[in-house]
């Protein structure tokens, strides 16, 4: 009888590890700066590039991502039928991030999954202290002026805040282990995250917590209530104004996004297969604009699906939903066969989802890079986290 002997473990190289170093530099990066997160987002895809052609292998991603390439098409056609499509294909230089998937695919591969996930928890839980501390000591206590953490805009800010808070609850929420530090920084992230006054990043943080105690034990989330009962009481008058506004039909912002999603629905009925091209809404938006709206420009519509109906078409809005519907399932699947702490990334996965849809009914969020990008790491870990480890 013959005996084969099992598959040797790749081995991990000086190359390896350094682009695995690379990785976690630029993940920690996206949280403080977009110019030094571009530039080892270069080195990360260089170094990826070389560990390809090293391996003589080609770029793989799961599944679930190939509509995300199918969409990018759908981008650069919309941009070639733009009201300027020299300015739309500019502007979908954005598309480059997508190659964060197969990149993160590779790089993180095993346990390096984790590691990546403990930067942007701590990365992220220095960012809320800084945020607090913008509020308390520098003035940042008003609409017009709010945390912004080292990050240009309190936007992108309680965005990124909200997907940290994503993967450190998931890991308090399913880990058998190291559950004890995400729950202490788990404070500064909620109260950083309250003093943006970012009331779409609330939506969706509330999102991914009810999806995550539902994830766990449904009886959970009877405390979610209770838990933002608590938060409205022990809240500043400023935060607690703004979380009144969100019910006030009357609130300028409020009435301002109902007219948008009105403009919006003109654009694609004007062009419905190409819509009007990427980045083109502020220009198109005096020509379709609502009578009701409050701003003569808004730079987009404040809604994900309308804004990519709008700028790219329904059929670019529908490859976008399947991609979404697609990864949904997919991590679900990953999360019902994994058991203990491997179901944190899953999880982590499926809240970012829940997250990015619920506050992006309420902003572009998917249209930030900041936010886009550290989006399309966590949920991409997941799967990079059940292939085999270099050692």
């Amino acid at each position: 009888m013959t005996v084969h002997a099992a598959p040797a473990a790749p081995t991990a190289s000086a190359l390896d590890r350094l682009a695995h170093f690379a990785l976690l530099a630029f993940v920690a990066s996206a949280q403080i700066s977009i110019a030094a997160a571009g530039i080892l987002l270069t080195l990360t895809f260089v170094l990826w590039v070389a560990v390809m052609v090293r391996d003589r292998a080609l770029p793989s991603a799961p599944p679930a991502f190939a509509l995300l390439a199918v969409y990018a098409v759908a981008t650069l056609v919309s941009a070639a039928f733009s009201i300027d499509p020299e300015a739309s294909i500019a502007d979908s230089k954005q598309l480059v991030l997508f190659a964060l998937v197969p990149a993160v695919y590779t790089l993180a591969r095993g346990r390096r999954a984790g590691s990546v996930v403990d930067v942007v928890i701590a990365v992220g839980a220095a960012s809320a202290a800084y945020g607090i501390v913008q509020y308390a000591m520098l003035h940042y206590d008003n609409l017009g002026q709010r945390p912004q953490g080292a990050l240009t805009h309190y936007m992108t800010y309680s965005g990124v805040l909200m997907l940290v808070v994503c993967a450190a609850l998931a890991r308090v929420v399913f880990a058998t282990r190291e559950r004890a530090w995400p729950a202490l920084v788990m404070p500064a992230l909620v109260v950083a995250l309250s003093l943006t006054l970012g009331r779409s990043a609330w939506v969706g943080t509330s999102a991914a917590v009810a999806l995550l105690l539902g994830l766990k034990d449904f009886r959970l989330t009877a405390f979610l209530p209770l838990v933002v009962a608590a938060l409205f009481a022990l809240a500043p008058d400023t935060v607690t104004s703004r979380m009144m506004s969100m019910f006030d039909l009357q609130d300028p912002s409020n009435r301002d996004r109902v007219a948008m999603l009105r403009t919006g629905m003109a654009m694609v009925a004007a062009d419905p297969l190409t819509g009007v091209g990427p980045n083109m809404v502020p220009r198109a938006y005096p020509a379709y604009r609502d009578p009701g709206a409050v701003e003569a420009v808004n730079p987009h519509l404040h809604n994900v699906p309308m804004q990519i109906a709008a700028e790219r078409g329904l059929p670019a809005l529908a490859i976008w939903f399947g991609f979404i519907a697609m990864l949904a399932r997919a991590l679900y699947q990953l999360f019902r066969a994994a058991a203990g702490s491997d179901r944190v990334l899953p999880a982590t996965g499926l809240a970012a989802i829940a997250a990015m849809l619920a506050a992006g009914l309420f902003e572009y969020n998917f249209g930030d890079s900041e936010f886009l990008m550290l989006f399309l790491v966590l949920v991409t870990l997941p799967f990079a986290a059940s292939r085999a480890e270099k050692q």
